[in-house]
């Protein structure tokens, strides 16, 4: 560039332009009666920005560099020796260029995954970018992928700086002309001359897809081994931008079932915390009465199996209407084909690790147990492997429930049938791995020897004795 080489090769030139300028300006405000100490920053501090200038801004093609007011701006504040508007106006254009990476991005993306469900309706238009604070743009960047995590943190440094020693706050900062190129050098790399990443590039082509194309198993099944290129943070960001797109009433089912196709891979690779922040979510919107989005952010949750990130609040009920479902479809004719489907369901809610609110605790193995034990005339076979799976999930606690869960009548009625007292055998196998007092497992060790006789064990045999001293020390 022409200006370039003129500064490249005119250092004296320039450096008399700068000397005869501060003359001036310490004159005026010497004339008028103004302070000159401390005002401008030193001349030499200044040859050392406008030295190296050229060379940092190689970095930045012709017509981003034309495009660059305030970076313009950075060179007047330099020059005349304000470093503290200097530093105001880089940070003004490292602003505007990440906001211009957003815009030219997915900015719905962006709001989604930066923006709390409180504050989302505020931010609908690339207008309201103006609206966050710089923290939250340039988090949201790293977020999203604008920006590396080194970036972000020298970036957070300046914003840092910029807030406490620049012209935007009264400061007694001494910025030095070291300082300010160095960090000029930090803004054109790490946002203002920096392209997207490749992956940065396919995600939002992902996203543009699923808003206007089908996918369908095949093409999913292209889809997702891209998942595995994704780090957990842009993993966590794609996941809540696939809940943003899900719960936005103007969604079309289109693309909530491309969602559908793919969600529940990568379900698989995000962070337990945002896994639970769905389900903060979705209780959100259940307290504050947005039926159609808590709708949306259940079904979601269905179908990527996470369910059982609810909290205990809002999961209480919902799993105390799957035990009611089970049980009646387990009681009723055809369970053998009605069970499975039900069973499916209450495993989605309890979730992997089968967490259950306390206080539900006894209907919770009750039911378990019950439709384990089968009705006496033959197992559920696409059923009995998801109950076997939860009880082997019971924790110690619930483990004691199940081992005297005969002291209820309706399972005490169903041990006198043959298959369930053998069903009810194998449950103190499965049992057995999760109790560790010694005294529970003799006590387990009593109750394997009478299972036949149990459906009539009376009130006053020892072994129920000894069950309710367990009982009040051990479930309390």
């Amino acid at each position: 560039m022409e200006t370039e080489l003129s500064i490249r090769n005119n250092q004296n030139e320039i450096s008399q332009i700068i000397q005869d300028s501060n003359n001036m300006y310490l004159s005026v405000l010497h004339e008028i009666g103004l302070p000159t100490d401390n005002i401008l920053s030193s001349l030499n501090e200044r040859k050392i920005v406008i030295a190296n200038l050229p060379f940092v801004l190689e970095k930045m093609d012709n017509e981003l560099i034309r495009e660059s007011y305030y970076l313009s701006k950075f060179f007047v504040a330099v020059s005349t020796g304000l470093f503290d508007a200097a530093l105001n106006y880089l940070w003004d254009e490292t602003i505007k260029q990440l906001r211009i990476r957003v815009i030219n991005g997915d900015v719905k993306y962006f709001y989604d995954v930066v923006i709390s469900d409180e504050r989302r309706k505020q931010f609908t238009s690339p207008e309201d970018l103006l609206k966050l604070d710089d923290f939250d743009l340039i988090k949201g960047a790293l977020e999203i992928g604008l920006i590396t995590k080194i970036g972000y943190k020298h970036l957070d440094f300046i914003r840092y700086m910029r807030n406490w020693a620049s012209a935007a706050h009264p400061n007694q900062e001494e910025l030095t002309g070291l300082k300010l190129i160095s960090w000029l050098e930090t803004c054109i790399k790490e946002v203002i001359a920096t392209p997207p990443s490749s992956i940065q590039v396919k995600i939002g082509r992902l996203l543009a897809n699923i808003k206007s194309e089908v996918i369908d198993d095949v093409q999913a099944s292209v889809i997702v081994p891209f998942f595995t290129e994704l780090s957990i943070e842009k993993a966590d960001a794609l996941a809540k931008g696939f809940f943003g797109i899900y719960i936005d009433e103007k969604t079309s089912q289109q693309t909530r079932s491309n969602i559908n196709n793919l969600a529940p891979e990568l379900w698989k690779i995000i962070s337990e915390e945002v896994k639970s922040d769905f389900g903060i979510r979705y209780a959100t919107f259940l307290a504050n009465g947005e039926n159609q989005t808590k709708n949306e952010a259940e079904r979601f949750l269905e179908v990527v199996g996470g369910m059982s990130y609810l909290p205990d609040t809002v999961k209480a009920p919902i799993i105390k209407e799957s035990l009611e479902n089970l049980m009646m479809a387990h009681n009723n004719f055809n369970n053998f084909y009605n069970e499975p489907s039900f069973a499916r369901q209450l495993r989605t809610v309890v979730g992997n690790h089968g967490t259950i609110p306390q206080q539900m605790n006894f209907q919770y193995v009750k039911v378990i147990v019950s439709v384990f034990l089968t009705n006496g005339n033959g197992e559920v076979w696409d059923a009995n492997p998801i109950y076997i799976e939860l009880i082997k999930n019971f924790d110690t606690k619930q483990s004691f429930i199940a081992l005297i869960s005969f002291m209820y009548e309706s399972i005490k009625s169903k041990l006198q049938f043959p298959l369930c007292q053998k069903k009810f055998i194998e449950m103190l196998g499965y049992l057995e791995s999760n109790i560790t007092s010694d005294g529970v497992l003799d006590l387990l060790e009593e109750i394997r020897d009478k299972v036949k006789s149990l459906h009539v064990i009376p009130d006053n045999d020892k072994l129920i004795d000894k069950i309710r001293f367990f009982q009040n020390n051990y479930l309390k």
